[in-house]
């Protein structure tokens, strides 16, 4: 990306940056960025705004520890606005929520299908926490074989679901089969999105 086509006389100098959180979609914040910002984001990695208040240079939880780290970043088609994708080290929001668009009683605001990549975040903390009385603590503790197992069990369950034409069991025996699918991945060390890039890669 060359920072000089940039649009920054439109806003002298400055750019709106839409942060998106890499992993399920979500709008983490928005900030400002000046060609300064944008130069140190791409050096570091670590995510970088202009401070309208403070009139300063600032990286994203420099204070605080919950930083921003740079996936990708793509400007816009008339260059003057910045989409950064990121994942978050810690709250991105200043008030301690993942988001700035949370809401205390409505919830996380994401896209539906993000909700798996939520599943896949506890799947792998309970691997990493191993809290006692957590059935994904029991899976992953019998090993590969038995969550092998359950994925193939998982697997006639649903297709005989299918076959009975019980859209209600169809949907509960689907939830149980991805669950399951996502632990084995766990156990294996793979990240789901090394699954849709599979998936890409046959769509194209």
């Amino acid at each position: 990306m060359n920072i000089e086509n940039l649009a920054w006389e439109k806003m002298n100098g400055l750019i709106p940056a839409i942060v998106q959180d890499s992993l399920d979609g979500r709008v983490l914040m928005l900030g400002y960025m000046n060609p300064d910002a944008l130069e140190l984001t791409l050096e570091t990695g670590k995510v970088a705004f202009w401070s309208r208040s403070r009139q300063k240079l600032w990286i994203k939880g420099e204070t605080s520890g919950n930083t921003l780290n740079l996936v990708d970043i793509h400007p816009d088609c008339d260059s003057d606005s910045l989409l950064v994708r990121a994942r978050q080290e810690g709250p991105t929001c200043h008030l301690g929520k993942d988001s700035c668009y949370d809401d205390d009683e409505e919830g996380k605001v994401m896209p539906d299908i993000a909700f798996l990549a939520q599943l896949e975040c506890v799947i792998s903390q309970r691997s990493d926490d191993r809290p006692e009385g957590s059935y994904t603590t029991r899976l992953l503790d019998d090993g590969i074989k038995r969550i092998a197992q359950k994925v193939g069990e998982e697997g006639v369950e649903t297709a005989l679901a299918a076959v009975a034409g019980d859209d209600k069991e169809l949907l509960n025996e689907s939830a149980d089969l991805l669950y399951h699918l996502f632990v084995l991945l766990c156990a294996r060390k793979l990240e789901v999105g090394s699954l849709i890039e599979v998936l890409r890669s046959r769509h194209s």
